[in-house]
């Protein structure tokens, strides 16, 4: 199986489909983790997933983990917690210390025990964000920060990268908050990347990359902007 080096100075990456041989997508490596490239992988379906001691490897697995906003599944039970609960949540507030505790948040469904959120990515992820590309759904407990997750908002879709929780259901919470908000504003698709436990759980589910791809097609229609609507 052919895995690409990158060009640090071009901003060009092979087909998805010479990432279908590898049982975890892997496409290529090298290249740089500036804002165009960013942009430009993420509108062909590839996302980059690293250890601070590996090179920038960059990812287009299939199937790929998704869900639409308004299928997102609500138990009971979790439909009577939000209405009880004392948390609260916000978008678009705290996105670089979402990040940082995202990074910070030991999980089991990494490709290395090492946290692939170093502080190379997330200074380019704060660089999507303040190009208003990257954002962020918090949610608090009193002042402090418990839970949220972060993403990429392009066209009519959502690429999600990652959540944390710091007491029980926070992340899910923000998952759900998250999903209102989409399908209030009209996205049609949320990239969870890959399969997880807690993703199946919230109704996220695994679509061949020919369909994924069918999606970026026809709901990136917007370019580099998106249907996010700014918090006030």
């Amino acid at each position: 199986m052919p895995v690409y080096q990158l060009d640090a100075n071009e901003y060009w990456f092979p087909p998805v489909s010479e990432a279908i041989d590898d049982p975890q997508g892997l496409l290529a490596i090298g290249g740089d983790l500036s804002v165009p490239r960013l942009l430009h992988a993420y509108q062909c379906g590839i996302f980059p997933w690293f250890s601070e001691q590996d090179p920038i490897l960059w990812w287009a697995p299939s199937p790929r983990m998704v869900v639409a906003p308004d299928e997102i599944h609500v138990s009971k039970s979790m439909l009577k917690l939000i209405r009880k609960t004392p948390l609260v949540v916000t978008m678009d507030q705290a996105f670089e210390r979402v990040v940082s505790a995202c990074g910070s948040t030991p999980r089991g469904d990494q490709l290395s025990q090492d946290s692939w959120i170093t502080p190379e990515m997330q200074h380019a992820y704060t660089q999507l964000y303040q190009g208003g590309y990257a954002h962020s759904v918090e949610v608090w407990a009193g002042g402090e920060l418990v839970g949220g997750l972060y993403g990429i908002a392009l066209g009519r879709l959502f690429f999600g990268e990652s959540m944390f929780s710091k007491v029980d259901n926070a992340s899910k919470i923000a998952f759900i908050h998250l999903g209102k908000r989409l399908a209030q504003w009209g996205f049609v698709l949320i990239d969870c990347q890959m399969h997880t436990q807690h993703l199946a759980s919230l109704g996220a589910k695994e679509v061949e990359m020919e369909d994924f791809q069918n999606y970026l097609e026809q709901n990136l229609t917007y370019g580099l902007d998106s249907l996010w609507e700014p918090m006030v």
